[in-house]
């Protein structure tokens, strides 16, 4: 046990109070306690008088004398306050450790007791000769005894640190002795201090009462003179409010009159809104009736197409018959026609579209020549010809001439025009005959052909002449154009891809590759046929770093024809998105075709490579070699061989010998139609397909390919048959003959299918027989396949059938046994010797070794196989280390037989070893309320399976699977757990023991330390109910604290370990929450008293992920952008097929593979927050689509000794990471049973800044998306708060939807927010509700709240401005209110004044008025709208009708018609004259006589004027210092009103008499005389000192005159009276 800090020694105590060796040396002097006495008197003297000069001194220089004592004696008062405290704090220490000896005197008695006990038990044992219990007692015993002698030892200590302890605690109560008698006088000279302070405080309460009476009585005085004004501003009143009533009258009827205007005008709106309304309705209705018009012309087209069909079908059945009829080929006729056909229609079209692309060359030369002239004519050139002509005229007369057939002539500038503004149409409609596509045009009916009308009237009438183009022109330019535009056009794209391919930079890294990656990479059409379309789906992922784009460049020229690319370019992608591509093939020819698919990123081009791969034949042969072994002659054996055909084509083959020859029937190749002549309408070519397979099924069943090997065959000359006849049919040779082919020979073999061949072989001649065979196919593409077949014919009597004994796989040290049967054909008996190779007698035995076999008989060998560990340096090159393959050759020697019989025995090796990894675990720290979790794996190294199983596991391990019990595949690798739970706290060690089936043992070597924490948590697993979406479930728990002892013999004490128990006392812990999990913990920290617990509450609320709430909004945005695509597409493709005609639609037709698909707009990928309406948006339809959920999250709690309250703000626990503490919360989430449908989905309702005072309401909206219905009960809100539920609901049904009214109406400025649970059976749906309470700050400019408008002449204005700023986030509507016009001051007017009802002071605020009736104060605007942040100006302009010094007026700032923000106090003062003088006290009431006072002619004006009096009270504060007083000072303001009406004064004069005189009595006065400039004042300030004769106890009081010179002359008596009080 430590001594505490508060433990001191003699020199510590000297050391801590070295003031005190100072004042014990000064308490020695005499002279102290007399100087301390003085000091005391002389204070209390001090406090209560004043004192003349001479006695000032004397205190100065006893102050002086006595400071140094007062600083002792403070230290003093410091030191004794220490040393008491530290003889407290020793004695607490005393008492603790006495009490500790006490509780360490009881154990040491306990264990002598226990030590008894033990010895009365181990005689009884040693009497019984029991040695075991001897033992453990005598271990009790030793324990006890080592337990005793510690007990000691703290009992030695605590006696030593106790004496110590006392020893100090006597040297403090010495030295508090010696400072007993400072301690008293202390307390003497407190209290003397305290009875001054009381004799003060009486004198100074005194003074105060006669103040309070002298300014009772000036009360009096004002109020008397105030009850005249009181009644002259009633009469003022009554005017005023008189003039309001017929001012609201006339404002009445204004405003009944501009709301009559406003009215009018909304009507007028709304009509015209229906109006508009009824113009969207027509134009809708227009639109539907032109869709279903097209939609009844789209199917007359069809119908017209089916009868064109089928009349051509009839055409061709009759053509057919009409053939077949004369005996001739109508397949052969029919194509040839239709080929002759199709080529005359491409020929006609190329002839056509040349025509075409000349007349575009011709209106584009003319109109160029048309705005020629038109800006010719308009710059007023002369539009004579020259006689030289430019190159372009020559071009654009040679090119129209030639086109109109003429040579040598020119047209007039009116047809150039004509043929500029209107272009001759093209004749492609005659390029399409009746012949190209097999309709009779003049089979439809008139009906029908009078729906389709032309573009240009008259177009197509039989008056009108198509314009003719010679044939020998037709070849002036290719239809890709010259070499020379292809240059210019690639250079171009060049140019163009060049600005748009951009060099990525991210982070200092450029991107070098591929930008996008292909899945899959190559896209390969396997086994395709001709007419059928395939498609194909790739994905193309963005490798970039950053975001990239990509565009469809196209595939290559010889995939135009047979590839289409449909590709939405999917605008911006991130690194790592993906978009698809759908590949379209539709063969037209059977041939392979290869190629690329041509794309472009941001960072440069890519392309994916594309293969069309034809059927064919893939075959091949199961084996090249038949080996059939040793057979007798005579005997006959088979074996079969396989042919396989992997591939999508069927052929047929023929089994040969390799020597023979045959010439297989050459295929002929299906008729292949050009691509240089294909045409670019596939229509065609696909009805003669369809027509050629209509013949196949209704004719003879004969094939394109059957009639033309027909053909052919007839052809062949028979000499060459009878060639090829002989030598099929010619006979194999003698050494042939051994090994032969089966019944089937040839066949046929059909697609990725497989056929068996026998070989046969019959032994004739001892010997090795070897036949080499070859398969020859039919198909040409397939190569022919060889393989040989190989035999050994033999004639030994004796022979084994088993020529190899196949012991399978085989363990070392395992005993395997096998029989081996040996025949003969032999008709003798004979003697048998069997033998084993010298290398494998140790591990080979073949029982028994010699036998006798009888004639024509079998004997059977017994073979024991044991193989060693030795067995691989044993049997040499008999084994195989690698393959582990043992090939033993064993020996039947027959008696008189010079050749033995061998056979071999073949077996594989393996060990039966059982690997676990890893050998040694190590759990660590592991506390005894959780159970640690490792994995091993056991690896079987055996080729053969094995049973394995851990046997011996201690109470606190356990394995899993099945109990660490089961069976290992050969080279399988078994991955097992092993649980670890202690049960107690200290160091494990043991070993795991995993046994074979054949009893070998592995062992695994384990550690791990027991940790018994300080806390322990009442459940440690949590399995919340499930919660819907966006709910909420809690479940609580308690953090116990059990450690109440530190005896470990009563119960297991925590610790680490083996190390030292954790000490009693509080402790805190923490819950780590990972982050990003919907699991909060409340108290997350906290500290724990031994003996108690903590409730902890765990709350689960699961949400949506925020990437896949993301994600989902993307989908929804270019769902929407598609969308708008789509719909703008789908409208311009409707005007187009407004303004096209059938001819048009046939010329788009052919052109269709050449135009190039035009591109949408990329989509723009927009920043998505929370907030953002597509979030939201995802967020609801998410959470409708929620299938549920399950997850599993274990948090950590950390424990720490000590309180928290003592760590510092910042400062962290300092736990120990062994003692964690574990939470598993299973956490099932399922879909909610009530949503949300408005507000979009959100349940957070943000009722945004709302004025106090004022209601907002939002409406909220609820669907049952659940099965059944539903009983809602809501959490009750605060009932002070600002938020109420107006129609709250008990009932939803199934599908129902509900909408809840909600209010907020804050009261005063704060942020407001609370939740509202709606409770069902199936959840709780939790609503957040908040908004924000919003005063009306408003500042005003004016300081102090008080407007002086200052003098002004009497029947002048006087005007000026101030600002209020709006510091609110709302607009605020303001009203300007004058007290004087407010409608209480005519009930307030009736009362009696103020001076005349109380005795406070004046507190009327509406002062003197107009006598006009008019308001003396106003005030523009009087109300309107403050923009938050934003100033208003106010204008305020005082005009007074009369004179008077006490014009007054609130002013009230009104917001919201409720509150008033500000008042604004106004006051001024008029003079009818140019000149004021103000300062002074005031001799008289600020109200005026109710009477009416006459005015004054001016003649005897001069007579009425009288002297006015200024009365000017100085007081001089005298201190009891030395140094001197500041002298009494006052100061006067002398004005001169600025005024616009003319006046031959300019300036006031003034001047004050006596100055002399008043310098006499004190008084000094600056300036005495002087002059004043309109506009300005000028102060006189006035000084005063008491002179040496003055009597304190008789104010001084003197008078002198002031005139003041102006328009008039002015005279004011200013009355001086003097006082000189004292100072505190």
């Amino acid at each position: 046990m430590e001594e505490p800090s508060t433990q001191f020694s003699d020199e510590e105590l000297v050391d801590n109070f070295p003031a005190i060796d100072d004042e014990r040396i000064q308490l020695e002097a005499p002279e102290f306690e007399v100087e301390s006495l003085s000091l005391g008197f002389e204070d209390t003297t001090g406090l209560g008088c004043g004192c003349s000069p001479k006695e000032e001194e004397v205190d100065a220089k006893k102050i002086k004398k006595t400071t140094k004592d007062k600083v002792q004696a403070f230290h003093l008062r410091k030191s004794l306050n220490l040393l008491d405290k530290i003889h407290e704090e020793k004695d607490l220490f005393i008492q603790k450790t006495r009490g500790e000896l006490r509780v360490c005197h009881q154990r040491m008695d306990l264990l002598a007791k226990q030590q008894e006990s033990l010895a009365a038990e181990i005689s009884a044992e040693r009497e019984a000769n029991n040695m075991a219990a001897r033992g453990r007692l005598q271990a009790a015993s030793r324990r006890l005894q080592i337990e005793l002698e510690n007990e000691k030892e703290l009992q030695s200590k605590i006696t030593a640190m106790l004496k110590d302890s006392e020893n100090a605690m006597w040297h403090i109560e010495i030295q508090k002795g010696q400072f007993e008698g400072v301690r008293k006088r202390n307390e003497e000279e407190a209290e003397a201090r305290r009875r001054c302070l009381e004799v003060h405080a009486a004198q100074q309460l005194q003074k105060e009462k006669e103040t309070l009476e002298k300014v009772e009585r000036n009360r009096l005085l004002r109020a008397r003179k105030s009850l005249h004004v009181q009644k002259e501003l009633g009469l003022r009143h009554q005017k005023l409010v008189e003039d309001a009533q017929r001012n609201h009258k006339v404002a009445v009827k204004f405003l009944k009159a501009s709301l009559g205007r406003i009215r009018e005008q909304e009507q007028k709106e709304e009509t015209e809104s229906r109006k508009h309304m009824k113009r969207r309705m027509d134009a809708v209705l227009a639109l539907k009736n032109n869709i279903t018009a097209s939609r009844e012309t789209l199917k007359k087209f069809q119908a017209w197409g089916q009868s064109r069909a089928e009349l051509a079908k009839q055409k061709d059945l009759i053509e057919k018959e009409v053939i077949l009829a004369r005996g001739g080929d109508a397949f052969r006729h029919l194509y040839h026609q239709r080929r002759h056909q199709e080529l005359d229609a491409q020929r006609r079209a190329f002839e056509e579209e040349q025509k075409l692309r000349k007349q575009e060359i011709v209106s584009r030369i003319l109109q160029e020549k048309t705005e020629e002239e038109n800006r010719r004519k308009r710059q007023h050139q002369p539009s004579a010809a020259t006689e030289q002509r430019t190159l372009r005229d020559k071009t654009w007369e040679y090119i129209s001439d030639f086109c109109e057939g003429k040579t040598g002539t020119t047209t007039d500038h009116a047809l150039e025009s004509d043929m500029a503004l209107h272009p001759k149409p093209s004749c492609l409609l005659k390029a399409i005959s009746s012949e190209s596509v097999q309709v009779d045009l003049g089979s439809i009916s008139i009906e029908e052909e009078v729906l389709a009308e032309p573009d240009i009237p008259g177009l197509w009438s039989k008056e009108y002449k198509s314009h003719q183009v010679s044939k020998p022109d037709t070849e002036l330019k290719p239809v890709g154009g010259t070499k020379m535009d292809k240059d210019i056009l690639a250079r171009t794209m060049e140019q163009l891809r060049s600005g748009i391919i951009h060099k990525q930079v991210v982070s200092g890294r450029e991107f070098k590759g591929c930008p996008f990656n292909s899945k899959p990479k190559v896209i390969h059409f396997k086994d395709f046929d001709i007419g059928k379309v395939y498609k194909k789906k790739i994905t193309l992922i963005n490798a970039t770093y950053t975001i990239n784009y990509c565009k469809l460049v196209g595939v290559e020229e010889n995939l135009k024809d047979f590839i289409h690319i449909d590709f939405d370019p999917p605008g911006p992608m991130s690194a790592g998105m993906s978009c698809e591509v759908l590949v379209t093939f539709k063969p037209m020819i059977n041939k392979d075709l290869e190629g690329n698919v041509s794309f472009l990123a941001q960072t440069g081009g890519f392309s994916v490579p594309l293969k069309c791969s034809t059927k064919k034949c893939s075959l091949s042969l199961d084996k090249e070699l038949i080996d059939f072994g040793s057979y007798v002659v005579g005997e006959t054996t088979s074996r079969t061989i396989t042919l396989t055909n992997v591939g999508g084509l069927g052929t047929r083959f023929k089994f040969l010998l390799e020597s023979q020859f045959f010439e297989m029937e050459e295929s002929q190749p299906i008729v292949k139609i050009s691509s240089l002549y294909t045409y670019e309408d596939k229509s065609l070519y696909e009805k003669i397909i369809a027509s050629l397979s209509e013949q196949q099924l209704d004719g003879t069943g004969s094939s394109p390919l059957d009639v033309q090997s027909r053909k052919e065959s007839e052809k062949v000359d028979e000499a060459e048959i009878t060639a090829l006849v002989s030598a099929v049919t010619m006979e194999p040779s003698d050494e042939q003959a051994e090994i032969t082919l089966g019944e089937v020979t040839e066949g046929e073999i059909g697609p990725f299918s497989s056929i068996k061949v026998p070989i046969i072989f019959t032994p004739v001649i001892p010997g090795e027989a070897q036949t080499k065979f070859k398969v020859m196919f039919k198909n040409p593409q397939c190569p022919t396949l060889y393989f040989r077949a190989t035999g050994i014919a033999m004639d030994v009597p004796v022979w084994v059938p088993r020529t190899t004994v196949d012991l399978k796989i085989c363990m070392y040290d395992r005993l395997y046994q096998d029989s081996i049967i040996v025949h003969t054909r032999s008709k003798a008996a004979l003697r048998l010797k069997f033998e084993v190779c010298k290398e494998l007698r140790g591990h080979i035995e073949l029982l028994p070794e010699t036998g006798y076999i009888q004639a024509q008989s079998s004997y059977s060998v017994q073979l024991k196989f044991l193989p060693r560990h030795s067995l691989p340096e044993d049997a040499g090159k008999y084994f195989d280390p690698e393959s582990r393959v043992l090939e033993a050759p064993l020996t039947i020697w027959v008696a008189d037989q010079i050749k033995p019989v061998g056979f071999t025995v073949q077996a594989i090796v393996t060990t039966s070893d059982l690997e676990i990894n890893p050998v040694e675990i190590n759990f660590g720290y592991c506390t005894i309320y959780e159970a640690i979790k490792t994995e091993i794996s056991l690896i079987n190294h055996s080729l053969l399976p094995q049973e394995f199983g851990f046997v011996g596991l201690p109470k606190y391990v356990d394995i899993q699977p099945n109990d660490g019990f089961g069976t290992i595949l050969p080279l399988e690798t078994l991955q097992l757990d092993v649980i670890f739970q202690p049960m107690k706290a200290k160091e494990y060690r043991f070993e795991l023991i995993c046994k074979s089936e054949i009893n070998r043992c592995f062992k695994v070597s384990c550690q791990a330390v027991g940790v018994h924490p300080p806390l322990e948590l009442s459940h440690y697993q949590i399995k919340f109910s499930a919660t819907a979406l966006y709910g909420t479930t809690v479940s609580t728990l308690y953090v116990i604290n059990s450690h109440l002892s530190m005896n470990k013999l009563i119960h297991s004490v925590p610790r680490i370990g083996s190390e030292e128990a954790v000490p009693v006392g509080p402790t805190s812990f923490e819950f780590l929450l990972p982050p990003n999990l919907p699991i909060t913990i409340s108290p997350s920290v906290g500290t724990v008293l031994p003996g108690k617990r903590c409730l902890v509450q765990v709350a689960f609320q699961p949400v949506l992920p925020h990437e896949t709430i993301l994600e989902e909004a993307v989908q929804i945005l270019n769902k929407e952008m598609e969308n708008k695509l789509f719909r703008k597409e789908t409208a311009q493709r409707k005007e187009g097929w407004k303004q096209s005609m059938p001819v048009a639609r046939v010329h788009n037709r052919d052109r269709s593979t050449r135009a190039s698909t035009p591109h949408t707009p990329e989509l723009q990928r927009q920043e998505l927050g929370a907030s953002s309406s597509e979030y939201q948006a995802a967020q609801a339809t998410l959470a409708r689509a929620f299938q549920g959920k399950f997850d599993r999250f274990v948090v950590p709690c950390v424990v720490a000794s000590g309180d928290i309250k003592d760590r510092k703000a910042l400062e962290p626990l300092s736990f120990s990471p062994h003692n964690t503490l574990y939470l598993e919360l299973w956490c099932p989430a399922v879909a909610p049973s009530i949503v949300v449908t408005s507000n979009k989905g959100k349940t957070f309702f943000n009722f945004g800044d709302i004025a106090v005072g004022h209601r907002s309401i939002k409406k909220i909206t609820l669907q049952n998306i659940s099965p059944e219905d539903l009983t809602l009960e809501f959490s009750v809100l605060d009932p002070n708060g600002p938020f109420i539920l107006l129609n709250p609901s008990n009932k939803l049904c199934s599908g129902e939807t509900q909408t809840l009214v909600m209010s907020f109406s804050p009261h005063e400025s704060i942020l407001a927010q609370e939740t509202l649970d709606i409770i069902t059976k199936r959840g709780t749906l939790t609503l957040t509700l908040m908004g924000t309470g919003v005063a009306s700050m408003i500042t005003c400019s004016i300081e102090g709240n008080v407007l002086n408008m200052g003098y002004v002449l009497a029947g002048e204005s006087f005007s000026t401005s101030f600002k209020l700023q709006n510091e609110s986030s709302l607009p605020i509507k303001f009203w300007m209110r004058l007290e004087s016009l407010s409608t209480k001051r005519a009930e307030a007017r009736q009362q009696l004044p103020k001076f005349l009802t109380s005795h406070e002071q004046r507190t009327e605020i509406v002062g003197t008025q107009n006598h006009s009736g008019q308001s003396v104060f106003s005030v523009v605007p009087v109300e309107g709208l403050m923009l938050p942040g934003k100033a208003q100006e106010f204008t305020v302009t005082f005009s007074p009708d009369h004179e008077s010094l006490y014009f007054s007026d609130l002013l009230q700032v009104v917001l919201f018609e409720k509150k008033v923000s500000h008042q604004i106090f106004l006051k001024g003062a008029a003079r009818e004259h140019m000149m004021f003088v103000e300062g002074g006290d005031p001799l008289d009431v600020p109200v005026e006589s109710l009477t009416v006072i006459p005015a004054l002619d001016p003649e005897h004006r001069d007579e009425a004027e009288d002297i006015k009096p200024i009365l000017v009270t100085l007081n001089y504060v005298q201190f009891d210092t030395d140094m001197p007083n500041p002298p009494a000072t006052r100061e006067l303001q002398v004005g001169c009103i600025r005024t616009t009406q003319p006046s031959p004064k300019k300036t006031v004069e003034f001047s004050l008499d006596g100055a002399a005189w008043l310098q006499h009595k004190g008084f000094s006065i600056e300036p005495c005389r002087g002059s004043v400039e309109r506009g300005q004042t000028k102060t006189i300030s006035i000084s005063w000192v008491p002179p040496a004769d003055f009597d304190p106890d008789h104010p001084l009081m003197v008078s002198t005159l002031l005139l003041l010179r102006g328009d008039i002359k002015e005279t004011y008596k200013v009355i001086f009276v003097a006082y000189v009080v004292a100072g505190l």
